[in-house]
């Protein structure tokens, strides 16, 4: 099962460039406003953080720790920094360091949605998943969040994880609703739909997943399957060549070659 979380390693804010000041006689002798070393201990912060996003961008992760780790010296409350840098210690495999900053991250921004579902996408891939659900509802509800269908989208995984169905189709219902074109809600829905016998509906939504344009062995896999149920074997040959062709060394071509080849 996949998780899409909210977008992470976008540069937060573009890198402090060189500025050029500039005075004229009427400037001189007064006092130019200077800024607060909160605000100084902010901006380094900030800047250190996205070096550190475009290290680990290019692979690159122990000068991404070492300018996180800075970053954090300069403002220990600078809840992105805590993010990215819990990013990387999961990326790296020590996850109570990830997990640490994930939660700290989510204590300094407790209402905002995009650290809940971060911090709910983590526990859910640790086994935490009725804690996880709750992050993911906090994320929905924050009224600010641009993307809640994300967050919807990851709680119906989660939700699929503990065998809770009904549960998972409302989420991934929800998520459409909110974004019709939420690829991985559409695919999700597609799947357990057909897992539970209703291949009809699980077409619909494949073809609505379909039409995005952006294909992976396991969605043509899928369509192959759900042609094949409803005996369309046209349709099931047209998904199988697909596959063959767009992802011929995937393990989902291999079981069309060997099972349905057309």
């Amino acid at each position: 099962m996949r998780f899409d979380r909210a977008v992470i390693f976008s540069l937060l804010l573009p890198l402090a460039g060189c500025v050029t000041t500039h005075t004229d006689s009427s400037s001189l002798g007064k006092s130019m406003p200077q800024s607060s070393k909160a605000d100084q201990a902010e901006d380094a912060a900030r800047i250190h953080t996205e070096l550190g996003q475009r290290y680990m961008a290019n692979g690159d992760l122990q000068t991404a720790l070492e300018k996180l780790t800075k970053a954090l010296q300069f403002d220990p409350n600078y809840a992105p920094a805590h993010t990215v840098i819990a990013v990387l210690y999961e990326r790296i495999n020590k996850l109570p360091e990830a997990e640490q900053h994930y939660r700290k991250a989510v204590a300094l921004e407790p209402a905002k949605g995009a650290p809940n579902n971060n911090l709910g996408v983590f526990l859910c891939h640790t086994g935490k998943i009725a804690e996880a659900n709750q992050y993911f509802q906090k994320a929905v509800a924050d009224p600010f969040y641009q993307t809640p269908d994300v967050a919807l989208a990851n709680a119906g995984v989660c939700q699929l994880r503990a065998n809770d169905v009904a549960g998972a189709e409302a989420s991934f219902r929800d998520a459409i609703a909110r974004n019709p074109n939420n690829a991985e809600a559409l695919f999700q829905l597609a799947n357990t739909l057909y897992l539970h016998k209703d291949a009809f509906r699980a077409r619909a939504f494949l073809q609505r997943y379909d039409a995005l344009g952006k294909p992976t062995a396991a969605s043509l896999k899928l369509g192959h399957d759900i042609e094949t149920r409803l005996g369309n074997l046209e349709g099931a040959r047209s998904y199988s060549k697909r596959l063959l062709s767009q992802f011929p060394d995937s393990e989902q071509a291999h079981t069309v070659d060997t099972t349905a080849s057309p």
